[in-house]
């Protein structure tokens, strides 16, 4: 692999202006010709429309199933039903792992940012998930008498809830999580992969787990506790439980992340993961 096309040098390439993803900016590697601006341009364009397409559609439906089900994470250990504490996680969590590892990408191949543009419009889908469910609510419809009841309201009762909970979270974590990734490509210079991928997820997770727990408890109520035992390591216990989980997924994606980091920053002919980023990306 070499410098830059269209560049004076590698720096220019992965500048603070994100010159790298423009279609006048290419890598060369070792055996793959140039491309031209027309197929470079659908190529980075289509790979960033996959992932935050991922990205937003996991969020939506992390908004919709929220906290409508805890799931019970012990549920493979013998005799966990007697345990004073329980273990859950929301049915919400499931596809949240996916939204991190798109960031990821996204940080890595398309630059800071992009990464924090989509967390952005990320938030604005929050709010447009809420204007729904609001509206949806406040249209008169055919319920006997006016009543509110029913599947939409359960979900919308319990959408509001967990949106609630997971709107200052969301946008603390991803954005800890964007600059954390960064901060450790800079201190690494682009070395060790492995670490910006999983330091930058671990540490937003615990900020996101805290938030979305304390949160769903004091604000929304919906947590399935027990009011007869103390609530502390209730809530430790909850908070312990999904930072597991996120944390075992964030371990797992280490893998697709080092195999697709590099496939596609050759597919689309950008600096390779290992290539020293400049100050200012």
């Amino acid at each position: 692999m070499s410098a830059a096309a269209g560049g004076d040098a590698p720096a220019q390439a992965r500048a603070g202006e994100d010159l790298h993803v423009l279609p006048s900016q290419q890598w060369t590697y070792e055996g793959l010709g140039a491309l031209d601006e027309a197929t470079l341009y659908r190529r980075r364009e289509g790979v960033f429309l996959v992932l935050a397409g991922l990205f937003l559609g996991s969020l939506a439906m992390l908004n919709i199933l929220g906290i409508t089900r805890f799931l019970d994470a012990a549920f493979f250990i013998d005799g966990a039903e007697d345990w004073p504490y329980r273990l859950g996680i929301a049915v919400g969590v499931l596809p949240y792992p996916l939204t991190f590892l798109c960031t990821d990408f996204i940080s890595e191949l398309y630059g800071r940012r992009r990464a924090s543009a989509v967390v952005w419009v990320g938030l604005l889908l929050n709010l447009w998930v809420m204007a729904i469910l609001w509206l949806g609510g406040v249209w008169p419809g055919f319920e006997p008498g006016g009543v509110q009841e029913g599947v939409f309201f359960d979900v919308r009762r319990l959408a509001f809830g967990a949106v609630a909970a997971s709107m200052f979270a969301y946008l603390a974590a991803q954005l800890v999580d964007v600059h954390v990734f960064h901060f450790w490509k800079r201190l690494t210079k682009g070395r060790h992969l492995w670490l910006r991928n999983n330091g930058s997820t671990l540490v937003s997770q615990l900020v996101d787990t805290t938030a979305v727990i304390l949160i769903t408890h004091y604000y929304a109520g919906a947590l399935p506790v027990d009011e007869a035992a103390p609530l502390a390591p209730q809530l430790a216990a909850f908070i312990a439980t999904g930072y597991v989980f996120k944390a075992v997924a964030a371990g797992l994606d280490t893998i697709p992340f080092y195999i697709g980091a590099d496939r596609l920053a050759r597919f689309m002919r950008l600096p390779p993961p290992t290539a020293s980023p400049a100050a200012g990306d």
